[in-house]
């Protein structure tokens, strides 16, 4: 994600309301996200559908690397040759 630029990416709510079509065609050419604010505070943010799906997948990625450490802590580990088994099993579950 690109750094924030306080006077570019960071934009009262009514100016956003006027400029709708402007900011979504911006968002998905020129940068990754815009701060939305009302009342002078951030009120919520707009990112491109590329940047949104680049959090989910990183997001997904960190979960599984986090559960795959507790499960290691907690000794639930398998040989090369029981994993094998396992994939082998659920490939041929799978093929069915």
């Amino acid at each position: 994600m690109n750094s924030i630029s306080i006077a570019n990416d960071i934009i009262p709510v009514g100016k956003f309301k006027t400029d709708l079509a402007k900011y979504l065609t911006e968002i998905n050419t020129k940068r990754n996200s815009l701060i939305i604010t009302q009342n002078g505070k951030p009120a919520g943010v707009l990112i491109s559908p590329s940047e949104f799906d680049r959090l989910n997948y990183t997001n997904d990625f960190l979960s599984s690397l986090s559960e795959g450490l507790k499960d290691s802590e907690k000794g639930y580990v398998l040989s090369t040759s029981q994993l094998r088994n396992v994939l082998t099993k659920a490939r041929a579950g799978r093929d069915k």
